[in-house]
């Protein structure tokens, strides 16, 4: 070995061992000293779902959606038990896999995973976000390999630094959300999806990556049923580029509807509907918000299709004008699209491109229907998925134009001075993030941290609320999910109307299982403005910023609720007021409960 290979050598192993410096300071740093616990309702709910599983209880939950409801009670053509509620809203695999973790640490007794009197962070947030994040660290290796076979080492090690920096990345990582095992499985199936490409190019039968990589689609649709427009794509790919032809998009199709089949029909058994719940997030497109519709017990009235057309235009314009904030932040990833243009010399680089084109095609037109928004964690953000391999052509494209710049040509030290400008400019939201997040995780470290309040603030719902609640009793709340996870009770999402609250409310009573009261918390009274919360939440709209007028008049006399001409039954039902959080977070109760909050 020569001295210039020995000092290559030397300079990789250490540019490697700092990248994995870097990526095991991140991660403890953020499943620890800056963790905040969960944020996102979604992840919330399937993480007590995977807890159900673990206990043994079968795919049931404890956040009762009442459309969810409805829909049950009309398939059994009776009233349906509200304990042991089957979900058919979420998809099974990201459940199934952290009901496995859960099992494994003890999380199916809650007792040992109480939180102690002076902690903010409930500790299962932490394992549910370590799960998370395992899988982004894996999507990380599984992308250095496909973009190293794709182009080189060196755009690969740019696309996985770009990665580790990414803020939108470590975002969906903690926040419990399936992504993460999205990005891992996607990257798995593209890498076989590109084999087959490779095999195809040399004439060689491509039936083998080309079915492994519909395996991955398939785990893919069992992790998020949006999915299957991305699995869509591929099927139309193989069909008109692998031979024979027709064969290999058959058995794909094949391997998505076998397991699909036995979903739809347990789906048909509970709901009356082969797609459960989960078409209701149609709403969310088509007719503005999901939750509108989640929260009724009439299920009864048709969607409303007033401007479908310029809805579906709408979010499917949204989805291109927004791409740099979809495909996570990393500006050179929209470089994909215009790359098209570029005659690449190795015919499967050309192919994989188009493959790609198509599976974001369909996953474009998808989303037009279903709803998706760059802004905050939106559970149907699937374009996530194509940032790596996108930033691996982007980067690609713009080597060889910053190649052929005379100046660079003729100055070697400015050969790679580009990706060094991008990697900065896509590395500042979290760098200039990082030193408050520090200070906050530092301050409140012998809390467990600083949590995302308001809305949640775990330690009303663990430590009170469920002493409050026997645990064969529900509650009516506006964060059922959290109700769920951190109080493990049974909770029913508030309805907007009397009639719907009073039918649940007897239905409860006739299950022997009453409910012990209403919780309101700054998911109601926290929105924008008045309106907005009364559109939301119309009869209980004085329950809802019955705590906030409280504050607002430092008196416990000035309560909105007991006044609601339209709550009086409500108000005689569940009359005693205990205050969990001072007059932040409210639980109207139907029994007298000690309390010692000095707030009350």
């Amino acid at each position: 070995m020569n001295a210039q290979s020995s000092t290559v050598d030397k300079g990789i192993i250490i540019r490697h061992c700092l990248f994995f410096l870097v990526m095991i300071a991140l991660t403890l740093g953020n499943l620890f000293t800056l963790f905040r616990g969960l944020n996102s309702p979604q992840a919330m709910d399937q993480a007590q779902i995977a807890r159900e599983i673990a206990r043994g209880n079968g795919f049931t939950t404890k956040m009762i959606r009442p459309a969810a409801y409805c829909q049950a009670e009309n398939a059994k053509k009776s009233i349906v038990a509200l304990n042991k509620f089957e979900d058919t809203y979420h998809s099974p695999l990201n459940p199934l896999l952290t009901a496995a973790v859960l099992k494994l640490v003890g999380a199916v007794d809650s007792s040992k995973w109480q939180m102690g009197d002076k902690e903010l962070i409930f500790p299962l947030d932490r394992v549910i976000a370590a799960i998370s994040t395992l899988f982004f660290l894996m999507a990380i290796g599984v992308n250095y390999l496909l973009v190293a076979r794709v182009f080189d080492t060196k755009i690969a090690a740019v696309c996985a630094i770009l990665m580790l920096f990414c803020e939108s990345f470590w975002n969906y990582a903690l926040s419990g959300l399936p992504q993460m095992l999205m990005l891992m499985l996607f990257s798995c199936a593209i890498y076989f999806v590109y084999r087959a490409i490779e095999a195809a190019a040399e004439g060689r039968v491509a039936m083998t990556p080309a079915i492994i990589a519909g395996v991955f689609f398939t785990l893919l649709a069992l992790t998020h049923w949006m999915t299957v427009w991305i699995a869509l794509g591929y099927i139309i790919f193989a069909a008109i580029t692998f031979r024979p032809r027709g064969i290999i998009a058959a058995i794909i199709l094949l391997l998505l509807l076998i397991p699909a089949s036995f979903v739809m029909v347990h789906n048909t058994s509970v709901s009356g509907n082969p797609f459960g719940t989960a078409y209701l997030t149609l709403y969310n497109g088509l007719a503005g918000s999901e939750d509108d519709i989640m929260r009724t017990v009439n299920l009864q009235d048709n969607l409303n299709l007033n401007g479908i057309f310029s809805k579906i235009i709408r979010v499917a314009l949204l989805q291109t004008t927004d791409i740099i904030p979809f495909l996570a932040g990393i500006i050179v990833a929209p470089l994909f699209f215009i790359s098209l243009l570029h005659p690449f010399k190795r015919k499967p680089i050309a192919n994989f491109r188009w493959a790609i084109l198509l599976m974001w095609f369909t996953t474009t037109i998808g989303l037009s229907f279903f709803g998706v928004t760059p802004k905050g964690l939106d559970p149907n953000q699937l374009h996530i998925v194509f940032a790596p391999v996108m930033t691996a052509y982007g980067l690609a494209f713009l080597s060889i134009l910053w190649g052929r710049l005379e100046f660079v040509a003729s100055t070697p030290a400015l050969r790679n001075a580009h990706y060094f400008v991008i990697v900065t400019i896509c590395s500042l939201p979290l760098l200039l993030a990082l030193p408050q997040k520090i200070r906050d995780g530092i301050q409140n470290r012998d809390k467990g941290g600083l949590p995302y309040w308001p809305p949640y603030y775990a330690p009303a719902l663990n430590l009170r609320l469920r002493k409050i609640v026997p645990e064969h009793q529900v509650t009516f709340s506006d964060q059922p999910w959290a109700v769920a996870w951190y109080a493990d009770r049974t909770s029913i999402w508030l309805p907007p109307d009397r009639q719907g609250f009073e039918k649940l409310d007897n239905a409860a009573t006739d299950l022997d299982c009453p409910a012990a009261g209403i919780l309101i918390t700054p998911t109601s009274y926290g929105m924008n403005n008045m309106l907005d919360i009364a559109g939301k939440y119309k009869d209980f709209t004085s329950l809802a910023i019955d705590g906030q007028a409280m504050i607002a008049t430092t008196t416990t006399l000035t309560s909105l609720y007991d006044k609601d001409k339209k709550m009086e039954t409500v108000a005689k039902r569940y009359p005693y007021r205990i205050p969990l959080l001072g007059y932040y977070v409210i639980f109207y109760s139907a029994k007298p409960v000690k309390t010692n909050d000095k707030s009350e």
